[in-house]
């Protein structure tokens, strides 16, 4: 498990989610259930699909029901996409379950799973920044920023490869410790939402 694997599946799933372009287009698992790499794979179609979702709603003629809708699954697709990230730690808060913890060790600012998120999106941002450079109906100014800006995504990219490599082998080595803390998002509770639970009790 490293991250280099994160970003070859992630841009996988990125090209095979456009070979249909369609954000109602199925999920084909291409790997073993269970598996960090189904997992890897899940979590990049999700926010594949949400990236897409996003621009259509900002679509200023957009129906409002319409809208309305979109609003609804993209509020969904988030939800689904902190369950998959929570997954993915708990994958790796169980693969390094053995390993002795140094008694100087630390813990990082942000879960191993939560930073391989930030992988996913940046082949996101990098397959479409990409696609903006080869844009045969902008002109040249147009192209040239873009590819500015997708040098820098680049570089992102190869820089978070390497710190998130960095952090698995401390966490390997017992240099860092991790937690799985589970975000609960409240609005989505009909127990902790005021607007859902006070509708229950009318």
């Amino acid at each position: 498990m490293n991250a280099t694997l994160c970003n070859s599946i992630f841009g996988r799933c990125v090209q095979e989610y456009h070979l249909h372009d369609r954000v109602d287009a199925p999920l084909s698992q291409p790997y073993a259930g269970g598996s960090i790499e189904a997992l890897l794979y899940h979590k990049c179609w999700i926010d594949t699909v949400q990236w897409h979702l996003e621009d259509l709603i900002r679509d200023p003629q957009i129906d409002p029901m319409e809208g309305l809708t979109l609003k609804r699954k993209i509020d969904s697709s988030n939800q689904d996409r902190t369950d998959r990230v929570e997954q993915i730690d708990s994958w790796l808060h169980d693969f390094y379950k053995d390993v002795v913890v140094q008694p100087d060790a630390t813990i990082n600012t942000e879960s191993p799973a939560w930073a391989i998120d930030r992988l996913s999106i940046l082949a996101l941002k990098i397959y479409h920044m990409q696609a903006e450079c080869d844009r045969t109906d902008a002109d040249q100014m147009h192209r040239k920023r873009c590819e500015e800006k997708l040098q820098v995504l680049l570089a992102q990219q190869q820089d978070l490869t390497l710190a998130i490599d960095q952090l698995l082998s401390d966490i390997a080595h017992g240099k860092k410790y991790m937690k799985v803390y589970r975000q609960m998002k409240m609005y989505n509770d009909e127990s902790l939402n005021p607007v859902l639970y006070q509708q229950k009790k009318n």
